[in-house]
C-alpha cells in the first residue's frame, strides 16, 4: 500500500470529499470554493503538460504549444518517471482505448 509523505487525517477528510463528488459539476462547485483561480489552472497545466509527455511529445513542442516553463515540464517528467505513478494512473483511466 502507498504511504505518502501528506497523509494525515486533515488530507484523508479532503480526498474523502473529493472522491464523493459525483459529476464534473460537482468538482468545478466544490474546487471554485476550495482553491484560487490561480491554484486551479497551475494544476490544469501540469496535468496537460503530463498528457502530453505521455503520449510522446517531446520538451520544445510542449513548450511552444502550451507555453509552459521547461521547469515546469521537467518537474512533471520527473513525477511520471520516479513519482507516485498518480499521473499515470489518471492517465491511463482517462485516455480513449485504442481500437485493434
Amino acid at each position: 500500500m502507498y504511504e505518502s509523505r501528506m497523509k494525515s487525517q486533515e488530507t484523508d477528510h479532503l480526498f474523502q470529499a473529493i472522491l464523493s463528488l459525483k459529476t464534473e459539476e460537482e468538482c468545478y462547485r466544490f474546487f471554485d470554493d476550495l482553491c484560487t483561480i490561480g491554484e486551479i489552472l497551475a494544476m490544469s497545466q501540469r496535468y496537460q503538460v503530463a498528457e502530453e509527455l505521455y503520449g510522446g511529445n517531446t520538451f520544445s513542442s510542449i513548450s511552444e504549444r502550451l507555453g509552459v516553463s521547461s521547469t515546469t515540464i521537467t518537474r512533471v517528467n520527473k513525477s511520471l518517471h520516479y513519482g507516485a505513478d498518480g499521473y499515470r494512473l489518471a492517465l491511463e483511466r482517462t485516455r480513449p482505448k485504442e481500437t485493434e
